[in-house]
């Protein structure tokens, strides 16, 4: 399974929604608060995009030596219609001032975020990442494809995604094809399937054989996954069938007595 810190720093590069928090400050746009781009240094600084005239700017640049903490707030929200959207929340919590040694386009200036803490709630847990595990991850491989790879899957293959409830085990009480079922999630090591069946919601878990490095790695993974299920529920099938007999031979047999 991928880190926690591997999860966080998958999330600040995404397109997860995202707003630095300035202790004291309320700003009459927050919109404003919002970075525009967010890059992650060789050290594990974060650098955040702002127009010239967002109050993070004044007040960093108000601040000059003085440390000025700040929290970037992070919202990962599916990208595929799903019961409970929200996947998780990261928070990044550190000292800002201006990143006066790098360019940015006319109009805007980038902060640097200088990382103090960082805290993560996933589909995973809820886990404390230290700044040196930050800096030393890299982002899962598929995050700049990861939603479209989930609608994609949502909208050409929803059948085979819900045959793969075969193989969820003990996950939930998966009986047949169950009523929904929306990929929710997906990295390298794996998919995560929100099911909705006869006894609720629930979620599974499937993880690839290896962890995969592309797309030629993914198409091979999800086809060996989907030829499994389908395995599965042929022999699912299959038992049903021979129960559905045993017990027609046994009520006639009853009836002959």
């Amino acid at each position: 399974m991928p880190s926690a810190a591997e999860r966080t720093r998958t999330l600040v590069q995404s397109t997860a929604s995202a707003i630095l928090v300035i202790p004291g400050l309320v700003p009459d746009l927050p919109e404003l608060m919002v970075p525009e781009e967010r890059i992650v240094g060789t050290d594990g600084d974060l650098f955040l995009l702002f127009p010239a005239e967002s109050p993070a700017v004044r007040a960093a640049t108000h601040a000059e030596d003085d440390d000025l903490t700040a929290v970037l707030d992070i919202t990962d929200v599916a990208p595929v219609a799903v019961p409970g959207r929200i996947r998780g929340r990261a928070r990044i919590a550190g000292w800002v001032t201006v990143a006066r040694d790098l360019p940015a386009p006319a109009g805007k200036v980038r902060l640097r975020l200088e990382v103090g803490e960082a805290s993560l709630d996933d589909l995973w847990g809820a886990e404390q990442v230290e700044p040196d595990e930050f800096a030393a991850a890299r982002p899962d491989p598929f995050v700049d494809h990861e939603a479209e790879l989930l609608q994609h899957l949502a909208a050409a293959h929803a059948d085979q995604v819900g045959r793969l409830c075969a193989l969820a085990g003990g996950a939930g009480a998966c009986r047949g094809v169950p009523a929904a079922a929306v990929p929710l999630a997906l990295d390298r090591f794996g998919l995560r399937v929100r099911f909705t069946g006869e006894d609720g919601v629930f979620d599974a878990r499937f993880e690839f054989p290896e962890p995969v490095r592309g797309h030629t790695d993914l198409h091979r993974a999800m086809r060996a996954l989907f030829d499994a299920a389908r395995e599965a529920a042929a022999r699912e099938a299959a038992a049903r069938e021979a129960a559905a007999r045993e017990a027609a031979a046994r009520e006639a047999a009853a009836r002959d007595r």
